[in-house]
């Protein structure tokens, strides 16, 4: 595959910066034994993404030389697909990679491939949306409320798609869409917003691998970038999928999105930085460095109240990365966001990189996910709480990002109150969810007993109802 690779131009520029760096650890706060010790282990590295706007960290570090400075030499490779980006990290073929939140959970409790995955890095908040097709949305938004303007009052919620679904199954049709992979926060937040407005989205069993036992909507996965166009076929008539792939039907002409994850559930955690256990273990240094690389990118994203933004999309606009229009990045990574074609919105925080400690790997944020592969079925049987809060301190990494954020203040790059350094990990209960359902990390047992439709305690599908 091929990739962006740093040049010995940059390599020497990058290792005169480390060497400055270290030598202010010294001189200026008295650690010599940790500068000595804070040379990576290994320093050429590859690593994946899946071409997405929320990969924007990993390029903005390698752009604007955050991997030099903390003396990474680096490849970045785009990825054909999530799995292939997943078999890569286990294999060690790539370093590490911009992954699905689910991803390092699932593997690490065998959902799909088996692996000891870890994460130390959140790399943003929200970002995703989800589109119907222009034929779905005709028959949709006869039911949708209308505000003063004349345009649908958001948010729009499954309800509204509900009688469009039934009559599609009414006419024989199986009503079908997509998502990009079975532990993504789509396939997760499709199945939420369906579920909140009574449209069963199905269930994985141990027969059924596909996750559709008992669904009203066929779920399916679909490689992000290729969404509009297997809509545009009527192979699958609506999706979700992260940027700049719904915004790209409305400029093609052939969907509208009708709801963004921050209406599903406000500053949901989306994509992570994740590496092997195994890697973790053996280049603690070059773990830390690259956290820290990334940390120095997130914020450059969110600085100045999103200044940096429409240089972020040049970038990102680039082959190497995502490589679609820069006017369709710019539409949701500059706080706008088009629903139908002229229906633009503000939606400042659609894409959140650094702020409201966006980057922090908390524990409730997996523990979130972990009730939903239970809920769904990829979790086979009932967990108690502990379980939860167990499989999340293995995956999630905090004390690694702390680590990282205390060198950068020590450096003068970050500020001391950019940080949650007293959180046990566990964000206050939260409530800004489509169907008004809080949720609390430390009670998912509790959490899941809330939901008319999905499994909870030790029910089985055919015994969960919700049709």
């Amino acid at each position: 595959m091929q990739g962006k690779t740093t040049d010995i131009s940059k390599r020497i520029a990058g290792t005169c910066r480390r060497v400055a760096a270290l030598a202010a650890l010294v001189c200026g706060f008295g650690l010599p034994a940790a500068a000595d010790n804070l040379w990576p282990e290994k320093e050429t590295l590859t690593l994946g993404f899946i071409k997405l706007t929320d990969m924007a960290p990993l390029a903005v570090a390698y752009e604007l030389g955050y991997f030099e400075d903390e003396g990474l030499y680096v490849t970045l490779e785009a990825q054909a697909n999530w799995k292939v980006l997943l078999d890569r990290v286990i294999s060690g073929e790539l370093d590490g990679a911009h992954m699905l939140a689910g991803q390092p959970l699932g593997a690490t409790i065998g959902f799909g491939t088996k692996a000891d995955i870890v994460t130390a890095f959140s790399m943003d908040l929200n970002g995703n949306g989800i589109t119907v097709s222009n034929e779905v949305w005709a028959a949709m938004k006869k039911h949708v409320p209308m505000g003063a303007d004349g345009k649908p009052v958001h948010p729009i919620k499954a309800d509204y798609l509900k009688p469009v679904v039934q009559q599609y199954r009414a006419e024989g049709k199986p009503f079908k869409m997509g998502m990009v992979f079975p532990v993504s926060t789509h396939n997760y937040e499709l199945r939420y917003w369906l579920a909140a407005g009574g449209i069963h989205p199905g269930y994985y069993t141990t027969g059924d691998v596909t996750g559709t036992t008992d669904a009203e909507v066929l779920l399916s996965v679909t490689p992000p970038p290729q969404m509009p166009a297997t809509m545009e076929a009527g192979t699958i008539f609506g999706y979700c999928v992260g940027e700049p792939w719904n915004q790209q039907a409305v400029f093609k002409g052939v969907g509208v999105p009708v709801v963004t994850d921050y209406e599903i559930w406000k500053n949901n955690p989306e994509k992570v930085f994740g590496v092997s256990a195994e890697w973790a273990k053996k280049y603690p240094n070059t773990h830390l460095a690259v956290v820290k690389a990334l940390i120095r990118a997130a914020m450059w994203l969110d600085a100045n109240g999103n200044a940096n933004r429409q240089e972020a999309v040049k970038m990102l606009a680039k082959p190497a990365y995502v490589g679609a229009d820069a006017a369709v990045i710019a539409n949701s990574m500059t706080g706008t966001f088009e629903y139908e074609k002229g229906d633009k919105r503000d939606v400042p925080d659609f894409n959140v990189f650094f702020r409201y400690f966006a980057t922090y790997p908390y524990y409730s944020d997996a523990v979130w996910y972990l009730t939903q592969m239970r809920r769904w079925g990829q979790i086979g049987e009932a967990k108690p709480d502990a379980w939860y809060d167990e499989v999340a301190r293995k995956v999630y990494q905090p004390e690694i990002y702390l680590k990282a954020a205390r060198l950068l203040v020590q450096e003068g790059k970050a500020r001391e109150e950019d940080f949650p350094w007293d959180t046990d990990g566990y964000r206050a209960p939260q409530t800004h969810f489509i169907d008004g359902i809080a949720f609390n990390g430390k009670t998912p047992t509790a959490y899941l007993r809330k939901f008319s439709i999905g499994l909870k305690d030790d029910v089985a599908p055919a015994q969960a109802g919700g049709n």
